[in-house]
């Protein structure tokens, strides 16, 4: 092998061990978190995962309480290309009706069909969240969002984008549905295509034990001048406490439009006590 093909799998190999460790980090803090939190059972609340599905649920997380949702994503493109990621959300609700959240890519790597490659910090979304319970086991969602340019060129279109986002959420029996409806105004668009998108996805999700759940999700996008997208989720998650859940699971496109599948990893924690 020559010098370059060394510096090239050595390369490779150094940033599979950082990845390994910050993942390996990551987890030993969660833990420590949960344990921590898990000391005061009686004033403690469980965690209300948003991840790994596309949709949200209308619920908040514990008024409050600010939690953490942490992964990792690789997706395959329609052609050979690439991208891998690793998507945040920081909540915080103030009410059981209201609330806020804050999310995006810490880190986003893309790999175009010619193997180039543009890497950095994603753009930056931020949410409004109004819940309105109609029952014990029912409630509609109203999202609005804003998603800032804060990603370099090649990662961002430049322009903010602002989001409506309807949800319901249903207990069914033994099952659990939640249905998004979105319409997204892009801040950037060709003449060709339109300015507006509108995005759907309908999850069932579904307890296994106390402590597995599963979640199985139909979603998709449609924009004018652009192919309709569409895609088939299945996942799992683990409750390794009140305050921990992890989850992990794979997407596959249901149309050549599609990314060819995507398969992710990650969790939610609780933080801490704010107010």
């Amino acid at each position: 092998m020559d010098n370059n093909g060394t510096r090239t799998v050595v390369g490779k190999a150094t940033r599979s061990c950082a990845i390994l460790m910050t993942i390996g980090s990551l987890l030993a803090a969660a833990t420590t978190q949960a344990a921590t939190t898990d000391d005061m059972p009686s004033v403690t609340p469980s965690v209300t995962p948003y991840r790994p599905s596309v949709s949200t649920p209308a619920a908040l997380s514990a008024p409050g309480w600010l939690e953490a949702e942490v992964g990792g994503q690789n997706t395959k493109g329609g052609d050979s290309s690439r991208q891998v990621s690793m998507p945040y959300t920081l909540k915080l609700a103030f009410t059981p009706d209201w609330g806020i959240r804050i999310g995006g890519n810490a880190f986003v790597r893309n790999t175009d069909s010619d193997g180039n490659r543009t890497t950095g910090f994603g753009d930056t979304a931020v949410v409004l969240k109004r819940r309105f319970a109609i029952d014990e086991g029912s409630a509609f969602g109203i999202e609005a969002g804003a998603n800032m340019p804060t990603a370099k060129a090649g990662l961002s279109s430049g322009k903010a984008d602002y989001s409506m986002n309807g949800i319901y959420s249903a207990d069914l029996g033994e099952f659990h549905t939640d249905l998004n409806l979105t319409v997204t105004r892009k801040g950037a668009a060709d003449v060709a295509i339109g300015r507006y998108q509108k995005g759907w996805a309908a999850s069932l999700s579904h307890g296994i034990g106390d402590d597995w759940g599963i979640v199985g999700e139909f979603s998709g996008v449609r924009q004018t001048g652009l192919a309709n997208t569409a895609q088939f989720l299945l996942a799992g998650n683990y409750n390794a406490s009140k305050s921990l859940v992890l989850d992990a699971g794979m997407s596959y496109g249901l149309n050549k439009a599609s990314p060819d599948w995507s398969v992710f990893a990650g969790m939610t924690i609780l933080l801490g006590k704010l107010f």
